[in-house]
């Protein structure tokens, strides 16, 4: 029997592949998947990506966010959290949380030879920026919602 909101069943919808940052960290994170699951179900406040993540790949360049908080919940496989304090190993029923403000650069990275999936939720802030910790990369918000990145002296990619 199909699934009708407010259930879902994360398999049915298509998966996002692409990546909005230019080269060279696109191809750091490519190829994943990203299924948005609070967007189907209307939920406007925080945002939930069911994340795939192949082997040797990256979530992200290592980041932090001013205006929003960011959790991870990892559903299957292993993957490396980095932050400013080192590397730990985070496996199925582990997670993390990133307060926002706080300037300890955070990303994934998938060591193993398996895939991992995860949870990604964070709370839609429209003020929102990122800064990068270990590249040339800055991040903001459009008014219209569309992202856009910069190098850190503003000039564009």
């Amino acid at each position: 029997m199909p699934l009708v909101p407010p259930a879902l069943d994360p398999d049915s919808l298509v998966p996002r592949t692409d990546s909005g940052y230019p080269e060279p960290f696109r191809s750091r994170v490519l190829p994943r998947e990203k299924r948005a699951l609070g967007d189907p179900l209307g939920l406007t406040k925080i945002g939930v990506n069911l994340t795939t993540l192949p082997p040797g790949k990256e979530s992200s360049m290592r980041h932090f966010h001013t205006r929003e908080d960011e959790f991870v919940f990892i559903v299957e496989g292993e993957v490396v959290l980095v932050t400013d304090e080192g590397e730990q190993l985070l496996g199925a029923g582990m997670c993390a949380g990133f307060a926002a403000g706080v300037r300890n650069g955070h990303y994934l990275v998938n060591r193993s030879d398996r895939p991992v999936r995860y949870l990604e939720i964070s709370n839609r802030d429209r003020e929102d920026t990122a800064e990068y910790s270990d590249v040339d990369l800055a991040f903001s918000k459009h008014a219209d919602g569309r992202f856009v990145f910069t190098h850190k002296d503003g000039t564009p990619y």
